[in-house]
Parts: structure tokens; sequence; C-alpha cells
């Protein structure tokens, strides 16, 4: 393939049951003014719904372009990572994300932040501003605060101390993540971990002439819709897996950092006369399990984990 015809970004989109917003997303993709190529791999975890139908009826349209995969049993129910599916067949030098209920509405998005990254090496990834669209109409006010609209440095990023939205991010497709960390099955917040591991090469910039994406706030959201309290008991175990990826790969500052997160999380997360109980459990943790079944199979990112039960957090969050 010469050089002019090669796949430059990789546009990742999961859905489902997102018969009422896929069309949007995919729209959006549709109308980016590039001068380079790209793909759009969109992932369907079998909805139930129409969803994978109106997709079939744009790969019709745009056979080159739209290339999806159609599950017929739901992944996610199973505990898959299903981000990886397009990560592993991804042929472009970046990535970028974007769910089938979100969109965007900038025709030059892709080419603003690829000519960012053309243009400064040292950095890894790029985004902007979203708005939030709910039941009550769209919020013209950026979903990020002020004081977050900025650039973050790579340490920022692996101790994730960032506010990206991720339906604005565009990084470039390291080779990590065509093979996956195996820590990230344990995760439902994937792009906590993903902004983690790509602080370890290089930094963010934040994109302020980008016009802001949309974010959907409906009743199928996987995060949205959460009680603060669930939301929080997702943050914690990612924030566990986290530190376990970094200490497989011998970086104990940043494990410290969400080892120390974590504990701290828990505390406040349950009533004061469980301490005495949880902070044995903490001990007995850190000596025995699940660190050392972990230990025995940190033999690299091909690993597989085969026994879930094994790897529980240690204690989980009281509602």
């Amino acid at each position: 393939m010469k050089k002019e015809e090669e796949i430059m970004v990789s546009i990742c989109c999961l859905a489902y049951n997102h018969e009422r917003f896929i069309a949007d997303a995919i729209e959006g993709f549709l109308m980016q003014e590039v001068n380079f190529k790209y793909e759009v791999l969109l992932h369907d975890d079998a909805s139930e719904d129409r969803t994978a139908d109106i997709i079939r009826s744009y790969e019709q349209k745009y056979p080159d372009l739209i290339k999806p995969i159609y599950q017929t049993v739901n992944q996610c129910s199973k505990g898959k990572n299903v981000f990886s599916y397009n990560c592993q067949r991804a042929k472009g030098k970046y990535f970028a994300i974007c769910d089938g209920d979100d969109y965007w509405t900038d025709p030059k998005k892709l080419q603003i932040q690829f000519d960012c990254l053309e243009n400064n090496p040292d950095v890894v990834c790029c985004y902007h501003g979203d708005y939030v669209l709910n039941k009550n109409g769209l919020t013209k006010e950026s979903r990020i605060p002020p004081e977050f609209q900025r650039s973050y440095t790579s340490y920022e990023m692996m101790t994730a101390q960032v506010h990206i939205s991720t339906l604005t991010v565009f990084y470039r497709n390291h080779d990590i993540l065509k093979d996956y960390p195996l820590e990230c099955t344990f995760i439902r917040n994937d792009d906590t971990f993903l902004f983690s591991i790509l602080g370890q090469y290089g930094s963010g910039m934040y994109l302020p002439n980008i016009e802001p994406a949309v974010y959907r706030v409906h009743e199928g959201g996987i995060w949205s819709m959460k009680r603060r309290t669930e939301q929080k008991a997702m943050s914690m175990n990612t924030w566990f897996w986290i530190a376990e990826y970094y200490a497989r790969i011998g970086n104990t500052k940043i494990e410290d950092q969400f080892r120390m997160r974590y504990i701290i999380g828990s505390m406040s997360s349950v009533p004061p006369i469980r301490l005495i109980k949880i902070f044995a459990r903490i001990s007995i943790r850190y000596t025995v399990s699940p660190f050392q079944n972990f230990k025995k199979k940190r033999l690299g990112r091909n690993t597989r984990l085969n026994n879930k039960s094994d790897f529980d957090m240690p204690f989980k969050v009281m509602h």
C-alpha cells in the first residue's frame, strides 16, 4: 500500500442499544474534512434494538470506511473488554473515540488533532471540550470545569489527575493498545486506565479551537446514570487494578499513588465499625491474596487470568 493510501486514523465507536443515537455518531464521522484516509471501527455488542440494522445501512453505503463487528452474544456481560476488539484491528497511526450515543459537531476536528500530534512528538494525546445533552436539551456549558481546560503533564496523566472527555480524545496508537494489559479485564472505567497508560508515552494537549462535542445523558448510559456510590465503587476498582498494572511493570512510584487512593477511598466508604476488619483484610491481601497469586501470573502482557474470583477487590463500597 502506498503511503498516501495508508489509514492514518482509526475511529473507535462502541454501541449497544443505541438505535436512537447511532446515526448522529456516524454522521459526525462522515462529515470530517481531512487530507488523510481514516476508518470507522464500529462494535455492536449484540444490541436488542435496531442499532445493528442502522449500522448495516451505513456499511452498505460506505463499505471502505465503515468496518463493523456484530456480536451475537453480549460480550460486556461476559466480562470481556469490548474496547480491545477495536484496538486489536485498528490500522491507523492515531486513534479517536466516540461511543454510539455521543457525537462530534466540528467537521475539522480530526484534521486539527491530526496536525497537533504530527507537529508535537512529545504529546501523546490531544482533546477538547464537550457539552451535555439530556432530557432537558443541550446545555451549552463545558462538561469540563474551566480550571481543568488545560494541557497535562505525563505524570498527571499517569496518575489520573486529568479531566479529559473520552469522546474528544485523539491519541497515538502505541503497540501496548493492541495487546491490552490484562488488568483492564476487571475495569469498567476504561478511559481512566487508557489515559494512565498513554501518560507513559507523553503529555496531553488541550485544544480550545475545536467546536465542543456532545455527550449524551440517558437511561442506558453506562456511567452517567449510575448512582454516586456505584460510580465510586467503579472508580475504586479501577484504582486497584491500575495499581496492579504498575506493580507488574515495576513502577512502584505510580503504583503507590493508586494504592493509597484506593485505600483512602475505601475507608471513607464504609462504617467506622468495620475499619478494624478492613485493615486486617488489607494486610492479609497484600501479603497473600490476590497479590501473591497475581505475582505468579506476572509473566507478561499475553498472560490470561483463568480464575476471576481470585482477583476480586479486597472489599466493596457500602451503599
